[in-house]
């Protein structure tokens, strides 16, 4: 399921973004996005916002209230034209991947590594740095231990997904012998 809400959000935020860049208000949509994502996450909203029997007119009005004046014009149009898709479901992810694309554009890469051991701050450097290299771009990087993994790392930077642990590698093997 999380897949399928990239995909409906990721063509929202890619226009969005784009149209922040020409107005020189990438900043200001993010404050918007972030407003509109933590008002869609209340559980009674969300609720709301997954009962198809709610008019989608009636959640645009309840969104734009909550949010008074301080959502700007463009941003209001945002929640009308995701209500009119029947797509407000999706504003979390919207403002997720717009705040991805803000952080490509400052030449940073959001890269998480999961790893079944503690990685020390040499480690830790030495796998930025090979990723710097690979990504070619600065990393901001943050490290989970998880030791569900067994032995190894995952790294996911976007949409990139390198499992190098023990245990993808043992699905793989799995798989390969179709157990």
């Amino acid at each position: 399921m999380a897949g399928d809400i990239t995909t409906i959000a990721r063509p929202y935020a890619e226009a969005v973004f784009k149209l922040a860049r020409e107005a020189n208000a990438v900043d200001a949509w993010n404050e918007a996005l972030v407003q509109l994502a933590a008002i869609a996450a209340d559980p009674e909203m969300a609720r709301q916002i997954a009962n198809p029997t709610v008019p989608r007119e009636r959640l645009c009005d309840l969104i734009l209230d909550v949010c008074g004046s301080s959502l700007p014009g463009p941003a209001r149009n945002l929640v009308r034209v995701l209500g009119e898709n029947a797509r407000l479901g999706a504003i979390g992810e919207i403002a997720r991947l717009f705040d991805d694309l803000r952080t490509k554009q400052r030449g940073l890469r959001q890269v998480t590594v999961r790893s079944a051991f503690a990685l020390d701050k040499a480690e830790q450097q030495q796998l930025a740095e090979v990723l710097r290299n690979h990504l070619g771009a600065e990393i901001e990087l943050t490290v989970e231990e998880d030791a569900s993994l067994l032995g190894g790392v995952e790294i996911h930077a976007g949409d990139l997904v390198i499992d190098g642990s023990v245990r993808g590698k043992l699905r793989r093997l799995a798989t390969q012998m179709q157990f």
